[in-house]
């Protein structure tokens, strides 16, 4: 198997990032959960506390890297600007089965060769730009409170349980993202 440039940025953003995350966000919210008053020791919290934070910001590092390569590197590829054949905005997309040198993935959509795809652009690709950039800000949040209040987070449940909802917010946001993503690359795959 031979992975192009762009099939190389698009594992990297995908795969690699992405997988960094959901790890992060499975330990961060294990250690979230269990920041309990009775189930730590005082040398127990000194080392919780460490590995929590290093994870979430972890977390947070693997969504703004898994954004930016999204939306600088890998989304241009889908959003190129093709030269028209003809009088026709898709006309390079006649025919394609696939996105090619004349047909875009963002106008394979837009122009339904491939059947009704034009949704797919316009809530699935405008819904995955808007909404991913929610992960890395709401796990900077949720990392920033965590290193900012550290072991006082267990006298406060109230705060302990907005920071988890901040960190589950940011994964259902990037859920989302991935998703979408996994679904347009399987129907308008950037070659």
């Amino acid at each position: 198997m031979e992975l192009s440039f762009r099939d190389t940025w698009t594992v990297i953003h995908g795969l690699v990032l992405g997988t960094l995350f959901l790890l992060a966000f499975a330990g961060g919210l294990a250690g979230l959960w269990s920041l309990r008053p009775g189930y730590l020791t005082t040398k127990g919290i000194t080392e919780r506390m460490r590995r929590l934070s290093i994870g979430v910001w972890g977390m947070a590092a693997a969504a703004w890297a898994t954004v930016i390569t999204g939306t600088w590197i890998v989304y241009p590829w889908y959003r190129v600007k093709l030269a028209p054949v003809g009088e026709n905005a898709y006309a390079g997309c006649v025919d394609a089965v696939v996105p090619g040198p004349t047909c875009s993935p963002r106008d394979f959509l837009k122009s339904n060769v491939s059947g009704d795809t034009e949704l797919w652009h316009i809530f699935g690709m405008e819904w995955k730009e808007h909404i991913s950039w929610a992960a890395p800000i709401l796990a900077t949040a949720a990392a920033f409170i965590i290193t900012y209040y550290g072991p006082r987070l267990i006298a406060r449940p109230w705060l302990r349980t907005s920071v988890i909802v901040m960190f589950v917010g940011a994964f259902a946001a990037a859920v989302v993202g991935g998703a979408f993503g996994a679904f347009l690359a399987k129907i308008a795959p950037i070659l």
